[in-house]
């Protein structure tokens, strides 16, 4: 088995190096390339994640749809189709950038989370049923936008750090998420692939 390795950046976000993904995380995780995305329903309503309970980094915490790290040298948009693949058993849809800057910095029990994490909107077929990979995602919940939004803004839904600084700055875009635009690439940190998106059409 391949061992799954993260991209080091340097405070410009240019690659500087590679570490194990399993290693890299700890009291003084180092800034590393990462992405999260943002999958609804034709109807309107988001897929909200729980972590699973046994993971090291921030177990059991809800959060966005899909969280996770490019293999060095992967786009972003394929390594967002990836993990939805593996994570949700999805095939995701009309993948689009929406926050190309978006970086942060968080703390649990010790373990730091210090990230570059561009964030992608894009679209899953709720009739098909997921398949979820329990070393991952302990449940999920399918949930209405903007009712979610406001919550997750008002601190009245407990989700991930980083999932409501990303929810603060997506509410920002509009109301209407299918309205929201497709960011600048080259907004992406230098390390990333200058790729618009992915996964077919929405």
């Amino acid at each position: 088995m391949s061992v799954e390795t993260v991209v080091l950046l340097d405070a410009q976000g240019e690659a500087i190096g590679t570490a194990p993904k399993r290693e890299v995380h700890h009291g003084h995780t180092p800034l590393h390339l990462a992405f999260s995305a943002y999958l609804f329903s034709d109807d309107g309503e988001l897929l909200l994640t729980r972590r699973a309970a046994d993971k090291r980094v921030f177990p059991g915490l809800w959060t966005n749809s899909v969280c996770g790290h490019p293999a060095p040298g992967e786009c972003l948009p394929e390594a967002v189709s990836r993990r939805a693949r593996v994570e949700l058993g999805a095939q995701v849809r009309g993948l689009r950038l929406v926050l190309p800057a978006f970086a942060y910095r968080a703390q649990m029990d010790g373990i730091v989370e210090n990230e570059r994490c561009p964030v992608y909107m894009g679209w899953l077929d709720r009739g098909r049923p997921l398949v979820l990979d329990p070393s991952e995602v302990g449940e999920v919940e399918w949930v209405d936008w903007r009712t979610c939004a406001r919550q997750v803004a008002a601190g009245e839904r407990p989700v991930s750090p980083w999932c409501v600084e990303q929810v603060r700055q997506l509410m920002a875009l509009g109301d209407d998420m299918t309205q929201w635009p497709q960011a600048d690439v080259d907004l992406l940190p230098p390390a990333a692939p200058r790729v618009l998106g992915g996964a077919g059409p929405a």
